[in-house]
């Protein structure tokens, strides 16, 4: 069976996109279709990007155990809350850390807000600095809307039919991807 990690990227105190991550971890294993890993930035508490972790000299056991979990992923998730726009810092610190790590390596996005626009301006932004890193962005994304009305603290959906259906269309694209990468190497 295949291994997706899941990127938890918000570090904020009362952040509400981790509910998704929840979510998407249970679905995928829910319906067999995955293991899923939760790598959770709030949890790795990382510094400032100063350098890519192949550069470092003495680089955190974190940062080595991240890019290690990233590496033996077949593929990955991002689950990112939408600020101003734009994606976190504690991502695009994790995406300048790992170069190799993401080289051909198949990303799907899910977007999160409180508002109706489930975090879209995001997507443009953060595909662009996962191209760069020659990552493959899978073309579907899994925009969450009104995140509080949607899931729950544990993940659960407040429409479990729709978020299913919605999450089968995305989590479809990334293994078509994934499984497409494994015939290619």
């Amino acid at each position: 069976m295949r291994t997706i990690a899941i990127i938890s990227t918000s570090v904020r105190r009362g952040r509400n996109s981790h509910r998704v991550a929840l979510y998407l971890k249970n679905y995928l294993e829910e319906n067999n279709l995955a293991i899923a890993d939760i790598l959770d930035l709030k949890e790795y508490d990382f510094p400032l990007f100063e350098e890519r972790l192949k550069l470092q000299n003495d680089p955190l056991p974190g940062a080595i155990e991240f890019a290690t979990r990233i590496s033996a992923a077949d593929g990955v998730i991002i689950v990112a809350p939408e600020y101003n726009g734009g994606y976190p810092a504690s991502l695009k610190n994790v995406i300048d850390l790992l170069y190799d790590e993401w080289r051909r390596k198949p990303v799907a996005i899910s977007t999160v807000s409180d508002g109706p626009f489930g975090g879209i301006q995001a997507v443009t932004s953060l595909q662009f600095s996962l191209w760069k890193i020659r990552a493959w962005t899978v073309p579907a994304t899994f925009p969450v809307t009104k995140v509080l009305d949607t899931f729950d603290e544990a993940g659960l959906p407040a429409d479990r039919a729709t978020a299913d259906k919605r999450a089968a269309g995305f989590v479809s694209e990334l293994l078509w991807c994934v499984e497409a990468k494994a015939r290619m190497d």
